[in-house]
């Protein structure tokens, strides 16, 4: 592949918002579990047990669609899933059952997962390779500005419409994502040169073969094990602070706020923790570690608000420095394989979703939100020593 221009702005942009709009669809239900669970007459496992069918279909849906987009064109899945998703949150606020709710989820996963990895790959294409870091980065962000904007408002504005009104509000942030997108594609300046070269039938096996290494495979099972504490987190705090606290629900955008930028902060540190350091296993090891610890305290204690909050934000800064060195230790591959490599970086982050969907919503049923703490910091000493046998590997094929 061979590009000539600068940083397409307006697909980076446009993928940013569509990305916040996808994930925003998920992580904005976590302070509405409760008031779900009682208008539908269900238990609140249940309603958190959707974070996981989320996960899966988003996963499946991404590795499908990826593979069909590099055979039949990215403009499609790009201007039709965000529609489609528009459509199932409107379809949302109008359920009275709980099995239709699920299927319903289950369509929006699909939607999301055929977004948002097939803008990873346009902008990829777009953008030249001394811009892609950045440009990824830019696109990223609309994940962390669900934690940092779109919870908080979720919570503020759902005290007033309700999760149905919520619901209704996401459709719009979805023709949002279609309408920007789809300016940004129509926009798409001549200059960009963009070469792909087929692979053949036989080569897609043995590229598979390349990439998936030993060391791969455990950072692969690393990065499970951290997207199940950080889900847990992400899933089950707001519900936390309204069962352990009795906070009104309006009330829980304040802590909401402060874990985001607790993660927010530490995802930029960690990036510069991996541009700097060349074990970037070992920084991974160490943060994730740190971040166990904290989650010791954080769901098995409750000394005042105040130090629940600050815990918090303490846990998402670590987990958050842990990310960007797993990330580029995954990326340290050869160039031939690296895209096959974070294409499955999404697939494989949905099975630690799911997970924590699941294992959460069954220690809540069982013993309560002090079973967290055992589950986080055992995910993270495993995350930790999977990766120690690769900890001396260098960044060996970046040039």
């Amino acid at each position: 592949m061979s590009t000539v221009n600068a940083m397409p702005w307006r697909i980076v942009l446009a993928a940013c918002v569509g990305m916040f709009a996808a994930t925003s669809t998920g992580s904005t239900r976590s302070p509405f579990l409760p008031d779900i669970a009682a208008d539908l007459s269900v238990s609140l496992p249940a309603v958190a047990n959707l974070f996981g069918i989320t996960a899966a279909a988003w996963g499946i849906s991404s590795y499908l669609t990826g593979y069909a987009s590099d055979r039949y064109g990215r403009r499609g899945f790009l201007l039709i899933s965000p529609v489609l998703l528009c459509f199932a949150m409107i379809a949302v606020s109008q359920v009275q059952s709980y099995y239709l709710l699920v299927c319903v989820t289950i369509f929006a996963g699909l939607c999301c997962g055929a977004y948002t990895g097939t803008a990873m790959s346009e902008v990829s294409i777009q953008t030249p390779v001394s811009h892609q870091g950045r440009a990824l980065g830019y696109v990223m962000a609309g994940q962390s500005l669900t934690l940092l904007i779109g919870v908080p408002l979720s919570a503020w504005l759902g005290a007033k419409i309700g999760w149905r009104g919520m619901h209704i509000v996401l459709a719009g942030l979805a023709l949002i994502a279609a309408a920007s997108m789809l300016a940004a594609l129509a926009k798409k300046k001549a200059g960009v040169r963009v070469e792909h070269k087929k692979v053949a039938g036989p080569g897609v096996n043995t590229d598979r073969k390349r990439a998936l290494t030993g060391p791969v495979i455990r950072l692969f099972i690393a990065l499970v094990a951290e997207r199940v504490c950080f889900g847990l987190a992400t899933f089950y705090y707001a519900s936390y602070l309204r069962t352990e606290y009795a906070m009104p629900i309006d009330s829980v955008a304040i802590p909401l706020i402060g874990f985001a930028l607790g993660n927010i902060s530490g995802t930029f540190v960690g990036g510069q923790l991996a541009d700097k350091f060349p074990y970037r296993r070992i920084s991974f090891a160490v943060a994730i570690v740190i971040a166990g610890c904290i989650a010791v305290p954080w769901f098995s204690w409750q000394p005042g608000i105040v130090v629940t909050i600050l815990l918090g934000v303490a846990f998402a800064f670590f987990d958050g420095l842990s990310r960007p060195p797993l990330l580029a230790a995954l990326a340290d591959v050869p160039k031939e394989v690296r895209g096959l490599i974070m294409g499955l970086n999404s697939s494989i982050a949905s099975v630690g979703w799911l997970a924590a969907a699941l294992m959460g919503g069954w220690l809540y049923a069982g013993v309560g939100f002090g079973g967290f703490s055992p589950l986080m910091v055992a995910m993270c000493v495993l995350a930790a020593a999977i990766v120690l046998p690769d900890t001396r590997l260098r960044q060996q094929h970046s040039h």
